[in-house]
């Protein structure tokens, strides 16, 4: 077939490259909104944080033109606007702390944030191209599941192993601190066990969805196929009990109990799991560790003095903010403790309002939309099973943030993903990203009859 019949395959870079563009003038105009609120003038601040967001743009954007072409034009630019929006806050929260523990507002400074986000933005970047470099093929991961399984566990069981003084932050035992440097394993074993169940669960997938037997309109599964989800139910109380960390346990095991449901469609997972779930979570609030005061602040934030504070600063806040917000940097969203990890929602809300808010987390839902349409497109089980998990836990961890932040759920300590301060979440996320431009590029790119139709021969069942 000739070159002028040949037809054209468009990959979407052009429209990715548009899309960047919006998303650094985005990034651009929030900081120069910041610096009239607080300083009545703009700086070269501005061009400092545009030319950042342009940085990860062309350094994100040229990765993925020349290792996944094919990928999802929409992935990128939305983790770069959250990313740059972000830094932002996270630059205006310094500042604000700043200025208050200069007038002896009872906050202390302990030096600015935003510089070092900016260095785990480049090592999340490094990564991000790594990983689009090496694993050209993301099936490769499907072979080596109780490898990765067992790093996964590792990674998770680690600051339990240690002392409190190098695990332990806020009551949690979720951290690796040493030297002034810290990491939270945690958001690394979220990757490596979601490959785990994937390819677990494709290999087990008719044993589990087939066998059973019918009680009360439900199908339950054998007794010896319950297996996999007790143990991802132990590891998940392990986890709570002796971690005393209930985000990261509700992340787990709803995670796993997704892709059971999606690999074999039985609705009897789904129960089974909740209610495994909810017992557990009834019998650790009785007991004696933290998790039952985090409840019954959760119920009655304003008759805890000091334990509510953060809560009740941030319904503050919210309030504050009402629907158009206060305007970005008009607001005192540093009144919040921890507000540039746990809490920068509840700063955005104040600041941008409802209305910004909803908009911040349409991107997200496009970013979640995106990634579960790679699932549907793409044709393997694994790459289906891996995909849908990557995206729901991305969903599911937004969803428990916000809603600790409005007090639906009681506070979980989770970051916000690629927009909270956080080198352990963000570098995660990055890699998270990449297997999923992998995989979305695996399922948009077009075969090789589709490419030329002269290639080869079409099957007359085709």
């Amino acid at each position: 077939m000739s070159a002028a019949t040949t037809p054209m395959i468009r990959t979407g870079r052009g429209s990715e490259l548009l899309l960047m563009g919006f998303a650094i003038v985005v990034v651009a105009a929030a900081e120069a909104v910041v610096e009239a609120t607080r300083d009545g003038r703009v700086s070269t601040t501005v061009a400092t944080y545009a030319g950042l967001a342009a940085a990860v743009a062309v350094v994100t954007h040229l990765a993925v033109r020349y290792t996944a072409r094919y990928a999802d034009p929409l992935l990128v630019p939305c983790v770069v606007l959250i990313n740059g929006l972000g830094l932002v806050m996270i630059h205006r929260l310094d500042e604000g702390i700043r200025s208050s523990a200069a007038e002896g507002g009872g906050i202390g400074y302990f030096g600015a944030s935003a510089p070092t986000q900016v260095v785990w933005t480049a090592l999340g970047l490094a990564l991000f191209v790594a990983i689009l470099l090496t694993v050209r093929d993301h099936r490769v991961l499907e072979r080596y599941p109780y490898l990765i399984g067992l790093l996964g566990l590792v990674f998770l069981a680690l600051p339990d192993v240690l002392p409190a003084r190098f695990s332990e932050v806020g009551g949690a035992k979720i951290w690796i601190r040493f030297a002034g440097f810290s990491i939270q394993p945690g958001e690394f074993a979220k990757l490596a066990l979601t490959i785990f169940a994937s390819a677990y669960l494709v290999s087990k997938r008719d044993v589990l969805s087939l066998t059973g037997r019918k009680v009360l309109g439900l199908k339950l599964p054998r007794g010896r196929d319950l297996g996999p989800v007790l143990v991802a139910w132990l590891i998940c109380i392990g986890v709570l009990v002796l971690g005393k960390d209930l985000g990261t346990s509700l992340m787990f095991f709803g995670l796993f109990i997704v892709l059971l449901y999606v690999a074999t469609e039985r609705i009897s997972w789904v129960v089974i799991g909740l209610v495994l779930f909810a017992g557990a979570a009834v019998a650790a609030y009785y007991l004696p560790f933290s998790l039952r005061t985090r409840v019954d602040v959760w119920l009655h934030p304003f008759s805890y003095a000091n334990a509510g504070f953060q809560v009740r600063q941030s319904l503050f806040g919210l309030g504050t903010g009402g629907i158009f917000g206060t305007g970005l940097g008009g607001g005192r969203p540093e009144s919040v403790p921890v507000v540039k990890s746990d809490f920068i929602i509840s700063a955005f809300g104040e600041e941008i309002g409802l209305f910004g808010v909803t908009a911040l987390l349409v991107v997200y839902g496009l970013l979640i939309f995106r990634g579960l349409s790679a699932a549907l497109a793409v044709r393997d089980s694994f790459s289906k099973l891996l995909a849908t998990g990557l995206s729901f836990s991305l969903g599911l961890q937004l969803f428990v943030v916000v809603a600790g932040v409005t007090r639906l759920l009681p506070e979980t300590g989770l970051t916000t993903p690629f927009l909270s301060y956080g080198g352990s979440s963000l570098v995660a996320n990055y890699m998270l990203l990449a297997l999923l431009v992998r995989i979305s590029d695996a399922g948009r790119r077009p075969t090789r009859a589709a490419a030329d139709p002269a290639a080869e021969p079409v099957p007359v069942a085709a």
